[in-house]
């Protein structure tokens, strides 16, 4: 991590002068192109910690082949930031409970479908020709296949159409190298999006498709700005899936995942003081930070994020995605505890304000 990696540093990435641009939330069509077989298709996103999954989503959600899109969302930690957001896009968003889709929440899973499919055909929610399902950036996809190629009773409502894998540009070779769970997230896709390649030089995105490469022979399709053609998504994969010898689904040591939750506005001052301070000290360890702050000097809340020592420009939304406006905040680290982290925010926050 280098050392320059101040607060100035922060502000020079995401620019004091668009921090807070009144960024419009996105409108989104709701118009039903294509008819569907009789079994209703399943496409799993998939991908580590940070890589740009949920953005990939919305994008698609803006756009009127993603209309009439299911979203249930899985995700590693005690609050769902990503099941939030993703609610303004989608008139059917469900959120799995805290944990990952290989481990104890794969009954949930496949009870959630099983109830999803049967309030569509009571009408007791809107209509849907397709489900997505965000996996949690630490989910071994393996268990996700075989749920669906095994479970008959789900194979007769739901078919898993395609496994999309998300790598981003600047961190995604070296999550292959160190995280079991992303080099498994490449091997099993169907398909696969690199991210973040405006952040990253042209060499580095193209060593990480050479690496993919040699993981998986499965399309690379480049995002912009974390669009991606619908068809990319939507469509069947070319090929029929391989089969792979799954194993027993692996995890990363250490990991740690909490969460922060602000009753009051917070000054921006403080919070880009205080992630500045994070970000410099323990930067390789901060292995996602997302939440949703409610801003003293903003109408509206603000969306952030940041993967270990990249810090994305800030989003203000025009509206806040559900009725709880408290500031949350859900962090992903390699061995840093929540306490301390809470401290140093309390600290700043009393010097600052």
């Amino acid at each position: 991590m280098p050392a320059a990696y101040t607060r100035s540093k922060w502000i020079s990435e995401t620019g004091p002068e668009s921090l807070f641009a009144g960024t419009d939330a996105p409108r989104f069509g709701r118009r039903q192109r294509r008819a569907r077989g009789p079994r209703l298709p399943v496409i799993a996103v998939t991908g580590f910690l940070g890589a740009g999954k949920t953005t990939l989503i919305r994008s698609l959600l803006s756009e009127p082949e993603g209309a009439n899109t299911a979203i249930v969302v899985n995700e590693f930690g005690e609050i769902g930031i990503d099941q939030a957001l993703l609610r303004q896009s989608s008139d059917v968003t469900l959120l799995l409970g805290n944990g990952c889709l290989c481990c104890n929440v794969r009954t949930d899973l496949q009870e959630t479908l099983r109830a999803l499919f049967a309030d569509r055909a009571r009408g007791a929610v809107p209509s849907f020709e397709r489900v997505i399902i965000e996996t949690s950036g630490l989910a071994d996809p393996g268990p996700v296949l075989q749920t669906f190629a095994t479970d008959r009773g789900l194979g007769r409502e739901f078919h898993l159409q395609t496994l999309v894998a998300v790598v981003d540009a600047v961190s995604g070779a070296g999550n292959i190298e160190r995280m079991p769970e992303a080099r498994k997230q490449v091997a099993l896709a169907d398909r696969i999006v690199v991210t973040k390649t405006d952040l990253a030089d042209a060499g580095t995105t193209g060593q990480l498709i050479e690496r993919i490469a040699e993981l998986n022979t499965a399309p690379v399709a480049i995002a912009a700005n974390g669009a991606i053609e619908p068809s990319v998504l939507l469509d069947e994969p070319p090929t029929a899936r391989q089969h792979f010898d799954l194993g027993a689904a692996a995890h990363t040591h250490g990991l740690q995942s909490f969460s922060l939750v602000f009753e009051q506005p917070l000054l921006w001052p403080a919070f880009e003081q205080t992630m500045a301070v994070l970000t410099a000290l323990r930067g390789p360890d901060l292995l996602r930070v997302k939440g949703i702050v409610a801003v003293a000097e903003c109408r509206g809340p603000v969306v952030v994020h940041a993967v270990q020592h990249v810090a994305h420009p800030p989003v203000e939304l025009e509206e806040w995605p559900d009725a709880d406006h408290r500031s949350r905040l859900v962090f992903v680290t390699r061995g840093l505890q929540r306490e301390p982290v809470a401290r140093l925010f309390s600290v700043v926050a009393g010097i600052v304000g």
